[in-house]
């Protein structure tokens, strides 16, 4: 028997075999995820604000990640800057998408040298600031659903996920499984802290990648799953 020969066929059936096993495993996870939950409806547009370049900013149609980094924004350099490079950095490609942070009139050249700052002569044109009146932010950040409260500065440094219908994402249930396991009290995220870096890396990005999934198979026609809201899990609960 030659060893040569059945070793190179063994190799070679290795080769030819592997990637296919590893389509097969990714075929379903990728056709029969879970979306990304509705935590909340109806956020508010963007109209009675003015924004940093001559195009008007809107959240309808569009995947935006929104922030708010109130009256002293170079405060939030750091907020910014994870932000930046674990967030838009990742998905500045994605189609329709956008980050965009509501400041208060009167930070506009602030604003600027935070920009000079994360920026780091690269690309920002998916990356907007708006600015208006503290009635109309305030109006705006109680449309969406948070644990967290505006700082007096009309800051925070959690953002939000709004998809192309207005709708905010994030998750119903955000149990680990030993918390499953024990059975622990349901528990949402609705909003993700830019601080921490763990967050942002893991439960964030990984939401987005979700969510883009779920458009682009919307655009093939081949997304069949409903989307989860928050009223299926109360709907739950009472039966």
């Amino acid at each position: 028997m030659d060893y040569k020969k059945v070793s190179r066929y063994v190799v070679l059936g290795i080769l030819f075999f592997l990637p296919v096993t590893f389509l097969l495993f990714l075929y379903p996870a990728t056709h029969n995820y879970t979306p990304l939950d509705i935590v909340n409806e109806s956020v508010l547009d963007l109209q009675q604000f003015s924004s940093d370049s001559e195009e008007q900013i809107l959240l309808k149609d569009h995947i935006t990640v929104l922030g708010f980094f109130g009256n002293n924004p170079l405060n939030k350099a750091t907020t910014a800057s994870n932000l930046k490079e674990l967030v838009y950095d990742k998905f500045k490609g994605f189609k329709r998408f956008q980050i965009v942070i509501v400041m208060p009139k009167g930070t506009e050249d602030a604003v600027q040298k935070l920009k000079a700052e994360i920026s780091v002569y690269e690309d920002l044109r998916f990356w907007h600031f708006i600015f208006g009146e503290s009635s109309n932010i305030q109006k705006l950040f109680f449309s969406l659903k948070s644990k967290v409260d505006l700082s007096e500065s009309l800051d925070t440094d959690h953002v939000f996920i709004v998809d192309k219908d207005l709708n905010q994402r994030g998750r119903i249930d955000d149990r680990t499984d030993n918390e499953l396991e024990k059975k622990r009290s349901v528990y949402g995220l609705n909003s993700y802290d830019c601080i921490e870096v763990a967050e942002i890396k893991n439960k964030m990005s990984e939401d987005m990648r979700i969510l883009f999934t779920e458009y682009r198979q919307k655009r093939k026609g081949e997304f069949n799953s409903d989307t989860r809201r928050a009223s299926d899990l109360k709907e739950t609960a009472t039966n």
